[in-house]
Parts: C-alpha cells; sequence; structure tokens
C-alpha cells in the first residue's frame, strides 16, 4: 500500500530538514522528485546523496521563490525535466519575526510572497497539466501556528492560515477531476533550528506537548507520502495535524 511508482513529485525548499525528509520519504515510496530550492550547491549534493541511498533518477531545479518569473518557470522546467508532475509539494518557507508594532512592511511582504504567493502560483500552474491527466495531488505544508496564533509571528500566521483556506478552495475547484489538494501542519519538529535551542528551551517546548518530544522530519514524510498516494483519493480540502497532540484541532 501507498506506493508511489511512476509519480513525479515536485517539492519545494527540499534541501531543508522537512523538505529533505519529504522529499526521501517520496523518493522511498517510488516516486522520481525535482527538488526545488535556492541554494543549488545545496540541491546537488542532496540529489546524489538520494540517489546514493534510495536510487532513482532524480532531478534539482534552483528556483528563487520571490523571484516571481522564476516561480512562473518552476512546472514547466518540471514538466520538461520529469515528462510530468503528478504530486506538488509546497514546503518552502521563511519567517522574518517580529511583533506587530515593530513589524516592518517587508518583513510582512517577504513572508507572504515566498510562503503564500508563491504556492498559490504553483498551485495554479500545476493545475492543467494534472486535469489534463485527471489525476494530481497538491500537498501544501502549513504550521499548527496557522491555527493557533503565535505572537510575533503575525506574517507567518497570516501566510499559513491563508494557505489552509487556498487549499480548501483549489479542493472544491478540482475535485471532479481526480485532483486532491490537502494540507499537512507540522507542530514542533526536530530541525537544525530547534537543535540549537538549549536544554531549558527545549524542556518548555516538549512540556507543551503531550507526547513529551519533538517530531521528526520523518513524521512529516510519511504524512505527505499517505496524501500523495492512490488510496488516499477520497480525502480533499483536510488538515492533517502532526504535532504530538500538542493542538488538538
Amino acid at each position: 500500500m501507498f506506493r508511489l511508482d511512476g509519480m513525479n513529485a515536485l517539492v519545494t525548499g527540499a534541501s531543508g530538514g522537512i523538505g529533505s525528509a519529504i522529499a526521501i520519504a517520496l523518493a522511498k515510496q517510488g516516486a522520481r522528485v525535482a527538488l526545488s530550492g535556492s541554494n543549488g550547491q545545496k540541491l546537488r549534493a542532496f540529489r546524489e546523496q538520494l540517489h546514493e541511498e534510495h536510487g532513482g533518477e532524480h532531478v534539482e531545479i534552483t528556483c528563487d521563490l520571490s523571484n516571481t518569473e522564476q516561480v512562473e518557470e518552476l512546472i514547466p522546467a518540471t514538466l520538461d525535466t520529469l515528462g510530468g508532475i503528478d504530486i506538488l509539494v509546497n514546503n518552502a518557507g521563511i519567517t522574518r519575526d517580529g511583533l506587530a508594532m515593530r513589524m516592518k512592511d517587508e518583513d510582512w511582504h517577504q513572508v507572504v510572497s515566498i510562503n503564500l504567493e508563491a504556492a498559490f502560483r504553483l498551485m495554479r500552474g500545476s493545475a492543467r497539466p494534472m486535469m489534463k491527466a485527471r489525476f494530481g495531488r497538491i500537498i501544501n505544508i502549513t504550521s499548527v501556528v496557522g491555527h493557533t496564533g503565535n505572537p510575533g509571528q503575525m506574517n507567518y500566521c497570516a501566510a499559513k492560515a491563508g494557505l489552509t483556506g487556498m487549499t480548501k478552495s483549489f479542493a472544491q475547484e478540482v475535485a471532479s477531476r481526480g485532483i486532491t489538494a490537502n494540507c499537512v501542519a507540522p507542530g514542533f519538529i526536530r530541525t537544525a533550528m530547534t537543535t540549537a535551542l538549549d536544554e531549558k528551551q527545549t524542556e518548555t517546548i516538549n512540556a507543551r506537548i503531550p507526547m513529551g518530544k519533538m517530531g521528526a522530519g520523518d513524521d512529516i514524510g510519511a504524512a505527505v507520502s499517505f496524501l500523495a498516494s492512490r488510496e488516499a483519493g477520497y480525502i480533499t480540502g483536510e488538515t492533517l495535524h502532526v504535532n504530538g497532540g500538542m493542538a488538538m484541532v
């Protein structure tokens, strides 16, 4: 069950902690993956690692999601290199934290542009080839704070909440064509950012989680792989929360 053999996937932010875990999970289930990110050198090294450890003819496509022209070219580049697109994972995101009264306009615009607008453009670009194939899986990586809010992250929370609403609208538009659109909302996941926290900070976070620990990238990869599968074809417009019980939405 849940095999992805013969499917082509595009993952944005693929060289990051959660993004690489998603790409590995899809590759292990048989998908061919286009790895996208802004750092070509990191992407190339990760692609070579992915091929060596899990096989498959994967590709890397450098794209700066803050550049509208590059975003618009990403789906056509994926179609050219893979020959099709069955799975789109909008994972890339940035933070520019700050209290609302001190938040600069640029910090707002950058976060919304990359976390929300770029995802919209990629969803729109993938719609036509997926509709033609009468099959597609859109999976958007949101966040628990898009549902709960978080002080100092008004821009990030707004973008992630917007991504959830956008996913529901898209899901209704394309459901009759065999395309699903869902979200995966991670809680606290162990990444390079969280490993930099000191012991007291880690204990404070873990105390908020009923399972008493942060999740792993593999937990998000497994959720994405399931939603990308043919077996998940009757699930659309939903958000799968992966947060250890921190927020039971």
